[in-house]
């Protein structure tokens, strides 16, 4: 991925985003060209993404896909991929995740698609959870001072403006 197209994900990326994965607008469009392999997954709506080829013979095998929620795309180091947000109702969400090939040869290719999205989804949750458990703490500290303090706040403050 350029760095051009880094920055302008970025900068388009809500601070609501979802955690550990990338925006792309509705009707906007990226090109991926990653160095090693790695697998595309989204995680939010819809995207229709093009693979250069060679193509093979099978639907799988072909350049264009239409990934929904938790659908991914293997890309081979050198291909580029380009994918298009395909969702009616907002902006798209997608993960990038780098897959390690073994050392040797010899070991046949694992597949890695059935442990790499339940890790992705675990480090989502993680950071909701994350996120809730500060949540709660600041909610119990409250109840505990309003609980010591009689459920007192202090003076009612009055709207600017209006008299009384």
């Amino acid at each position: 991925m350029s760095a051009r197209n880094v920055a302008a994900l970025l900068e388009s990326a809500p601070a609501t985003a979802l955690p550990g994965s990338w925006k792309l607008a509705r009707g906007r469009a990226i090109t991926l060209r990653p160095t090693r392999d790695g697998i595309v997954r989204v995680a939010h709506g819809r995207v229709w993404a093009t693979v250069e080829g060679p193509h093979g013979r099978t639907p799988e095998d072909s350049g264009d896909h239409i990934l929904e929620l938790g659908h991914s795309l293997c890309v081979r180091a050198g291909q580029s991929v380009v994918m298009e947000a395909w969702n009616a109702h907002g902006a798209s969400y997608f993960t990038w995740d780098p897959v390690f090939e073994c050392v040797t040869a010899s070991h046949p290719r694992l597949n890695l698609s059935g442990v790499l999205q339940p890790v992705a989804d675990l480090r989502m949750a993680f950071a909701i959870a994350l996120r809730a458990s500060g949540q709660l703490a600041a909610g119990l500290l409250r109840l505990g001072w309003d609980a010591a303090h009689g459920g007192r706040r202090g003076p009612a403050r009055r709207a600017h403006g209006m008299t009384g």
